[in-house]
């Protein structure tokens, strides 16, 4: 594979290469993560073919592309980098991926246009500093469906007790991983 490019892993869209635009900060969810994550949300889903999907912090597209292709029925990509957005355009009419949206803007201003509870899975890989996190799992929290996941990447695991993030939006933890400086978590929405 390229330098600068990562892949589609699974689905109908395997083995496309994904460009990555230099945009600071931008750091794509490398395959190994995206086939640990995939894994164990086709375990805990099965099929994704009804899975409404959102990528807050899109990025490269690699998370909602790899959803794409295993068959969701909808994914919303929200990038706010003008550069890095049109590449996500660029590929999906490329793929003539039907499933996804991608929204040039703000994470903020975004989630303030989308309906609360309209999503079954959304994925946050938000930038490590500048503390986004917290009220990025906020909206999030907001977006997802009762019961629904919220897949989070950040640099340090989250505090899975009584006072954590987590905990703190009625949140429990399904799943934690590792990858170098990356801690992924998969996390479940309360039922109501």
């Amino acid at each position: 594979m390229k330098p600068g490019t990562v892949r589609i892993i699974g689905g109908q869209y395997r083995r496309t290469p994904i460009s990555i635009v230099p945009v600071a900060g931008l750091r794509p969810t490398p395959d190994r993560v995206r086939e640990t994550v995939f894994n164990w949300l086709e375990h805990l889903l099965g099929a994704l073919a009804a899975v409404e999907a959102l990528d807050l912090f899109a990025g490269s597209g690699a998370l909602g592309f790899e959803a794409a292709s295993r068959g969701a029925k909808r994914v919303v990509l929200v990038e706010h980098h003008p550069k890095a957005a049109a590449a996500l355009m660029q590929l999906q009419r490329r793929l003539g991926a039907a499933a996804v949206t991608v929204l040039q803007a703000d994470w903020q201003a975004a989630a303030a246009r989308l309906a609360p509870a309209s999503f079954d899975l959304v994925f946050l890989d938000p930038p490590f500093d500048g503390g986004v996190l917290p009220r990025a799992l906020e909206v999030a929290c907001r977006l997802v469906r009762p019961a629904g996941l919220l897949y989070v990447e950040s640099a340090s695991a989250l505090d899975n007790g009584p006072e954590g993030l987590p905990a703190r939006h009625g949140l429990t933890l399904e799943r934690h991983g590792r990858a170098g400086m990356v801690h992924f978590h998969l996390l479940r929405a309360p039922p109501s």
